[in-house]
């Protein structure tokens, strides 16, 4: 017990010296340090730290400059648009991307002809800002925008062989079903205005039905008659019913590929800047407005500073000369006061043509001779034969002063009373003049306007590709109907007259076989009916 607390006591003693020789030591290096309260700074790290803050050195103060913190906008707005109108319709882009081989193919055929791509891009300027609005309107994809390069190239005057017109490449019968006008005095399946919102209005509909837009992109181009039994047969056989999956027509089968071609093209900014492609801005081009008295085209023309490409070209659907009271007219965005402070200015009339209702039977060139007119000339803005000759009552299209009291006749009709009657035959010299004094009743006049068939780019897919025969075209006719196409019309072999004096026979000459060695006589051509439904008629 007494050992246990010796051994306490040596370690105690020891503990202390030891102690002692450690602050010894670290007194001499304090002593040294030129850093306030060095004590604490050994023995309190942290509180030495915030002692230095409250009191630096007297010698020199430590400056620290405090960044003012940066200024939010009070709210952001992300509606702000590129002004590149190509950047807006990549932005729409929404539409499942196809890929395959007839995509590389046109891909690659669009890449190979700039200057046909530079042109269709040129000629789309005045029309796409409107059409991106309108697609962005009813919120549907923008790649619809480009819809019209595979229609028509953008040319607002291409007519096809199956009588579809305009950008959009309506038939009659579809124009009429979404409320295309089409008479005497305009066919507004060329009206840019007017033919845009009945092809979306078209499109929105068959996306409704088929709820796929590779598919509504096929109705538009087949019919949605047809694309919807080929979706059937498919469901029926167990097969996908997407739009690679169906049995369809080769124009329909390389129609939604051009689209997706262009997609490609447009939508690579580096593409479109390697192809030299026109940049087109992002502002309204097109103002529309009435004209409140009857006004000729070239006035028209005059008063917006335009020349008179340029103003048919916005306002292509005009058929006549004339333009009649309140019907719409489109001018660039830029020259709506111009046009009106022209019109207020003007002193002279505003038509240069009238209404004349002829009398007494008589041809058209002898009339035409009356107004100082060429026969053709007068034929044309009347779309009448040149050769014709006109029953009394007929009402026409002349040159004089027009206004709306002697243009009454015309303005207050669809369509004008024109009445061609036959040429009287001579009457041989010896039948009797009683006999010669009849003539067949007379027929009045169409009063369908005369199409012009646009000039596509030969360079470019045509008039929404129609190039195909006879038959084909039979098909797309019948849009409605599944594309079934009208028969052709049955041509009988004439047979050869009997030598005098021998039996006629009484058999039907026959078309002869492939082994057969006689000639056949050449067969009447077979006309393609009329189908009166589809898209192109």
């Amino acid at each position: 017990m007494h050992d246990r607390h010796v051994l306490s006591l040596i370690r105690r003693l020891a503990g202390a010296g030891l102690g002692f020789l450690a602050l010894s030591l670290s007194t001499t290096a304090l002593a040294n340090d030129d850093r306030p309260f060095p004590l604490i700074s050994l023995l309190m790290p942290g509180l030495q730290a915030t002692a230095a803050q409250a009191s630096p050195a007297t010698d020199e103060l430590a400056v620290q400059e405090l960044k003012g913190a940066p200024q939010l906008k009070r709210s952001i707005d992300l509606t702000t648009q590129s002004d590149n109108l190509w950047d807006r319709i990549r932005d729409g882009f929404a539409m499942t991307n196809l890929n395959d081989d007839l995509v590389l193919y046109y891909q690659q055929y669009y890449q190979s002809r700039p200057d046909a791509l530079r042109r269709m891009v040129e000629r789309s300027r005045p029309y796409l800002h409107h059409i991106v609005e309108e697609i962005e309107a009813r919120g549907m994809p923008t790649e619809l925008a480009l819809l019209p390069m595979v229609e028509s190239a953008f040319n607002p005057m291409a007519y096809s062989k199956a009588h579809a017109a305009g950008l959009w490449q309506f038939i009659p019968a579809t124009g009429k079903r979404f409320n295309l006008q089409q008479n005497w005095w305009q066919d507004q399946r060329r009206d840019i205005i007017a033919s845009t919102s009945a092809a979306l209005d078209y499109l929105q509909t068959i996306y409704d039905m088929h709820g796929d837009w590779h598919l509504a992109l096929a109705s538009y181009n087949w019919g949605e008659g047809a694309v919807k039994r080929a979706v059937e047969k498919n469901e029926a056989r167990g097969l996908p019913t997407d739009y690679p999956s169906l049995n369809m027509p080769n124009e329909t089968r390389h129609y939604v590929p051009k689209l997706q071609a262009l997609k490609n093209i447009f939508g690579n900014p580096e593409l479109v800047a390697r192809l030299d492609l026109p940049r087109i801005p992002n502002r309204p081009y097109l103002a529309m407005l009435e004209t409140p008295r009857p006004m000729d085209v070239k006035t028209a023309a005059r008063l917006a500073n335009l020349s008179l490409e340029e103003f048919q070209r916005l306002n292509p659907s005009h058929n006549r000369p004339l333009i009649k009271p309140e019907t719409p007219v489109v001018i660039p965005a830029d020259k709506l006061d111009t046009f009106y402070a022209n019109l207020h200015a003007t002193q002279t009339p505003l038509s240069e043509w009238r209404a004349y209702t002829v009398p007494a039977s008589d041809r058209l060139d002898r009339i035409a001779s009356q107004f100082g007119i060429s026969a053709s000339e007068l034929a044309r803005v009347n779309s009448l034969p040149e050769r014709a000759r006109l029953g009394a009552g007929t009402t026409l299209l002349v040159p004089g002063g027009g206004n709306r009291d002697n243009l009454g006749p015309l303005l207050n009709a669809m369509a004008p009373t024109q009445i061609i009657e036959p040429e009287p035959k001579p009457c041989p010299k010896k039948a009797k003049k009683s006999a010669c004094a009849g003539e067949s009743s007379p027929r009045l006049a169409s009063a369908a306007p005369t199409e012009k068939a646009g000039s596509s780019d030969k360079g470019h897919a045509s008039s929404s590709g129609k190039q195909a025969n006879s038959k084909a075209s039979a098909k797309d006719n019948s849009r409605e109907t599944g594309g079934k196409s009208n028969k052709l019309a049955a041509s009988s072999t004439p047979a050869k007259a009997s030598a005098p004096g021998k039996q006629a026979s009484s058999k039907t000459a026959s078309a002869p076989t492939k082994n057969s060695s006689a000639k056949a006589a050449p067969a009447t051509p077979a006309k393609v009916a009329k189908s009166s439904q589809g898209k192109r008629g």
